[in-house]
């Protein structure tokens, strides 16, 4: 989690040296990051589905393989659209096979529901750590050596996901795997049948799609748009880390409020904060120390939502298949960030301004808060596997 989410959280800060590099405005390093995104999402449900048949290991092993080989490629291409396939087929491959989904599923299967959230708050504060661990050093690789060089590096660093993976557990012990075998009576169709019968369900999705837009609009055009306003580069490399470095405790702090308070009420708050955070950032006047702020607030409510809304699909849906319900949540989210990414260099290019986009993200933040509040978060009754 360390080093996937640290990588993935880093490209932001690549867009000025490649676009300038290949010669191309905003929007092409912009759609690059929107593909991977979009990719990261869309295999999503297929990477849960496999992990929940064959094992979290040797999806993320196979993951780590993609993971560098997309970064490599990256970096010694001569052509700019060779970077759809590396930086975004491949490396959205990557992502989707190292990441939330099946980390979290792996994790869900060993501890007990009632410790579930504090658990992936715990888990998703890795990857918080990785963010504020691998952009100043990214940045550092930048300022010393060049883009192409910092890609080399991470590739060499996803070999050690690989080793990692090896000595992953997954063997369940006490109420947990009680738990699980009674859950193994449903079948994946029934699985995915009642979960999109359940309004709560597709609600989970609106609002988890809100903090795909809002995670990948900040992470890949926060650099840029304090660049504009005549912001040193080290700005957005600190705002970025301190992004990183308050989302340890925010994951874990939103984790820990879904186990002891209502999940939804908990979502319904850390939006709120989110909506307050962002519109006094866009309105107050702009400075280093007020950038730095902004990541440690923004920071604090990042991946708050991670834990919040895996616990509150486990919770209602159970653990067996929550690899491939989650991971059909996450598909929605990285269409939210497919758009972010996206229209954040769309609409600069066409305005030359990043403000119509950051007033869309406080209405998408309020609008989140809502829809979570009608949720009926009570456990399903687990369907029975019907004789063949």
């Amino acid at each position: 989690m360390i080093i996937s989410m640290g990588i993935r959280q880093s490209f932001g800060i690549f867009m000025l040296p490649i676009s300038e590099h290949f010669e191309t405005g905003r929007e092409f390093f912009s759609l690059t990051i929107a593909l991977q995104n979009l990719l990261f999402g869309l295999f999503q449900p297929f990477v849960g589905m496999a992990a929940d048949r064959f094992g979290a290991k040797r999806v993320i092993a196979g993951g780590a393989i993609a993971y560098a080989l997309g970064l490599y490629l990256t970096s010694i291409t001569q052509a700019s659209g060779m970077l759809y396939l590396s930086l975004g087929v491949l490396v959205g491959l990557g992502l989707s096979a190292t990441s939330y989904v099946v980390i979290l599923g792996a994790v869900s299967k060993v501890v007990p529901a009632k410790h579930a959230s504090k658990a992936f708050g715990f888990t998703s504060a890795a990857g918080s750590f990785g963010m504020f661990a691998v952009i100043p050093g990214a940045q550092s690789l930048l300022t010393h050596f060049d883009w192409q060089g910092a890609m080399q590096v991470f590739a060499m660093a996803c070999f050690a996901m690989l080793a990692f993976s090896v000595f992953m557990q997954s063997t369940q012990g006490g109420s947990a795997k009680a738990a699980l075998e009674v859950e193994r009576e449903q079948s994946l169709k029934q699985a995915l049948k009642q979960a999109f019968s359940h309004k709560g369900y597709l609600l989970i999705h609106m609002g988890f799609f809100v903090c795909g837009f809002h995670v990948m609009f900040i992470a890949t055009h926060l650099p840029s748009y304090l660049a504009d306003r005549g912001l040193p580069a080290n700005a957005a490399a600190m705002a970025l880390a301190y992004v990183g470095i308050f989302n340890i405790f925010g994951s874990y702090f939103w984790g820990l409020m879904g186990d002891y308070y209502n999940k939804r009420h908990v979502m319904s708050a850390l939006y709120l904060v989110r909506t307050l955070v962002i519109a006094g950032f866009v309105m107050l006047p702009l400075t280093t120390t007020s950038a730095g702020i902004f990541g440690a607030a923004i920071g604090f409510c990042w991946l708050g939502t991670v834990p919040l809304t895996s616990g509150l699909v486990r919770q209602i849906f159970g653990a067996r298949y929550l690899s491939t319900l989650y991971g059909l949540v996450f598909c929605t989210h990285q269409i939210g960030s497919f758009l972010g990414a996206w229209l954040g260099g769309r609409i600069y290019d066409y305005t030359g301004s990043y403000q119509p986009i950051w007033y869309s993200t406080i209405a998408l933040a309020l609008l989140a808060a809502l829809v979570h509040l009608p949720i009926n978060d009570k456990p399903v009754n687990q369907l029975q596997a019907q004789p063949a």
